[in-house]
């Protein structure tokens, strides 16, 4: 916690409305309005939830085919699986390990209805590309901004740029409530059909605003609400996002500088950010060369050191439910490469210089004592 994240509750609960919709969740709509740009934002009780609306304001149905990375998390794949759709997975660029966007257009169909960018560890994709690839077929395009609050791309906040994006504040996240996300609405032809997905397909929100005398079902929609203890403690983490963003930069930097050498020996690649993105520090990474075995040693060596590293995504291709509902379009070369090969590195505000120098110290040590084995040897993907 940040600071006020118990008053807010306790104000929320003084106030007498604990359901969706009261002054904290307003108050925090407010804030990634100014702070990302977007015309809308409607508070969710998780990114899932924002993904989930999204598919149904994208009018998807069965058949219907989304083009997205196998590289990320299930929900980006589920919530449009649930309206019928197919996940399309191209791979990813070895450097940002974002969707690769010169394999978007191959993979174009006449099913295609949407393009779901996923911004990696905060990093933006290459937007430019990917929006133009979509407006010249006439495809939707939403982010899956998850991992992205705070982010930019060429000077426009990631979640600003599709036509809609979806936000987590899970508390893995840089901000948190717990669980909890929200939907970016970036075209206005979205608003009023949002608003009434979200309120289980009734216009409950304009009831409110005094626009009709009374609501009614007019659609459908589910409850994807917040309450408002969420978004009281969402509010007081937003309001430190800038020292919350900052002390993480300073974590994320301090491992960069002491991990620089052993880029150089060509024991691992660190993170690429490219100059036109401004990243929030939402996770450190580091990918290896040695596949399974060499990443399974690591942890373990780490792990009786009491460093808790862990590895990420297993790719959705590869999945039992993403063989059943999704399909592959080309080589998944890079994103079987990183699944194997990459590891995530301890990062939360907790986190001290010394406990950072401490975790780069034992990497170290295990790869000094790998004499017996080539780290010579590069990869395909050349790290």
């Amino acid at each position: 916690m940040t600071g006020k994240e118990l008053w807010y509750i306790s104000q929320a609960h003084h106030l007498g409305h604990l359901s969706g919709d009261g002054s904290f969740t307003t108050k925090c709509n407010l804030w990634l309005k100014e702070r990302t740009g977007c015309c809308g934002a409607l508070l969710t009780n998780s990114c899932t939830a924002a993904l989930e609306m999204s598919a149904i304001l994208a009018g998807l149905g069965p058949g219907d085919e989304v083009i997205m990375p196998s590289y990320t998390f299930v929900s980006t794949a589920n919530a449009f699986v649930l309206r019928g759709a197919v996940p399309v997975f191209i791979d990813i660029r070895p450097d940002t390990l974002n969707m690769d966007e010169t394999k978007i257009e191959s993979a174009i169909t006449e099913r295609t209805r949407a393009i779901v960018p996923v911004h990696y560890a905060g990093v933006g994709c290459e937007m430019d590309a990917i929006i133009g690839t979509a407006n010249k077929h006439d495809i939707l395009v939403v982010e899956d901004a998850a991992q992205g609050v705070m982010c930019k791309y060429k000077g426009r906040s990631l979640g600003s740029i599709g036509h809609l994006a979806a936000m987590s504040f899970h508390e893995t996240k840089n901000i948190i409530s717990g669980e909890g996300g929200a939907l970016l609405i970036n075209d206005p032809a979205f608003s009023e059909r949002a608003e009434i997905i979200r309120e289980k397909g009734t216009n409950r929100s304009k009831f409110f605003r005094g626009e009709v005398d009374r609501y009614t079902w007019v659609d459908i929609g589910s409850s994807f609400l917040p309450g408002e203890i969420v978004s009281a403690f969402l509010l007081a983490q937003m309001e430190e996002a800038e020292a919350i963003t900052a002390r993480r930069i300073e974590i994320w930097n301090a491992y960069h500088s002491l991990l620089e050498e052993m880029e150089e020996k060509g024991w691992l690649r660190r993170p690429v950010i490219p100059a036109d993105c401004v990243q929030n520090a939402h996770m450190y990474y580091i990918v290896l060369r040695g596949g399974l075995k060499r990443r399974t040693g690591l942890l373990n060596f780490l792990k009786e050191k009491g460093i808790h590293a862990v590895f990420h995504y297993i790719p959705l291709h590869s999945s039992p439910a993403g063989r059943r509902y999704g399909r592959v379009h080309g080589s998944m070369e890079v994103t079987d490469l990183i699944s194997e090969n990459l590891i995530r590195l301890p990062l939360w505000l907790g986190l001290s210089d010394n406990d950072i120098e401490y975790i780069c110290e034992h990497i170290r040590e295990f790869f000094l004592v790998q004499t017996s084995e080539s780290l010579e040897e590069k990869s395909p993907l050349q790290i």
